[in-house]
């Protein structure tokens, strides 16, 4: 069952639907779960709980603002181009503060990787590391391509129907992803001049086949971080934790893992 909580953002106050997940341990470290442009707490289903109890973390799941049970957008509010950067800088920082969430992972999938990435470019030190899942740090043609198909898909071939399941306002959370990304000004959308800042480890991983971005998208991280890990999947689209969730959590939970033992040589009583 997920709860609520209440935040001070952008001159109002808004609810955020949030639910813990994996281990019951409240000393163990935390997992944050970013969510893609359509999704919401309920889209991640099991994946969060299964990746957490592997790794004996406890979750963090939450819905940002206009999606899932959390507040919507105002009425005729109109996201801008830096919309990823607002819940990077403004509503993650506020929301782990509230929730005493101190040197958190991240995991974020695709416009969730895009925030984990501009957090991490601010504030690393705060960080354990993060993975990040088909993250855009630019803006290609095939994201465009199909995020028009997929506004074609809402309007016509229910895909309405199948997010309103996950939507207080579905409209609320369609048109604010589909609109900013379809607009012209997006189009120059880049954040690969931030990511030299980051500090923490980084697993970057890809499906071969996403219909949202090449592996220039991962690769460009990787060109301007060297020590991130990459991991191309094949035959996989989009969602590599829905479509090849085995090889996902394998990943996962090595990175983790590995990284684990280098804070602890490096700083002895810190694990995970």
């Amino acid at each position: 069952m997920s709860a609520a909580l209440t935040l001070d953002w952008s001159g109002r106050k808004i609810q955020i639907e949030y639910v813990w997940v994996g281990s019951d341990d409240t000393n163990a470290p935390v997992m944050v779960f970013l969510h893609e442009g359509l999704g919401s707490v309920s889209l991640w289903k099991t994946f969060p709980d299964q990746l957490c109890r592997a790794l004996g973390m406890r979750g963090l799941v939450y819905s940002r603002p206009g999606y899932g049970r959390s507040t919507a957008r105002a009425a005729q509010e109109h996201w801008d181009v830096d919309f990823m950067h607002r819940q990077a800088y403004e509503v993650l920082p506020a929301l782990l503060h509230a929730l005493s969430i101190s040197r958190p992972y991240l995991f974020g999938h695709s416009d969730g990787a895009s925030i984990a990435l501009l957090y991490a470019a601010k504030y690393s030190a705060d960080l354990r590391s993060i993975i990040v899942v088909a993250p855009h740090i630019l803006v290609e043609d095939i994201s465009v391509e199909s995020i028009t198909q997929a506004r074609e898909a809402y309007l016509h071939q229910g895909l309405r129907e199948k997010l309103a399941r996950h939507h207080d306002d579905v409209d609320s959370a369609f048109f604010g992803w589909n609109d900013i990304w379809l607009a012209p000004a997006f189009r120059s959308w880049n954040i690969q001049g931030l990511l030299e800042t980051i500090r923490c480890p980084v697993l970057a991983i890809q499906g071969e086949q996403d219909e949202y971005g090449t592996m220039q998208q991962v690769l460009g991280i990787q060109d301007r971080l060297p020590d991130t890990e990459v991991i191309a999947l094949p035959t996989c689209g989009h969602s590599p934790h829905r479509e090849q969730t085995e090889a996902v959590l394998a990943a996962v939970t090595a990175f983790v893992h590995t990284h684990s033992m280098h804070l602890a040589a490096s700083a002895p009583g810190l694990t995970l």
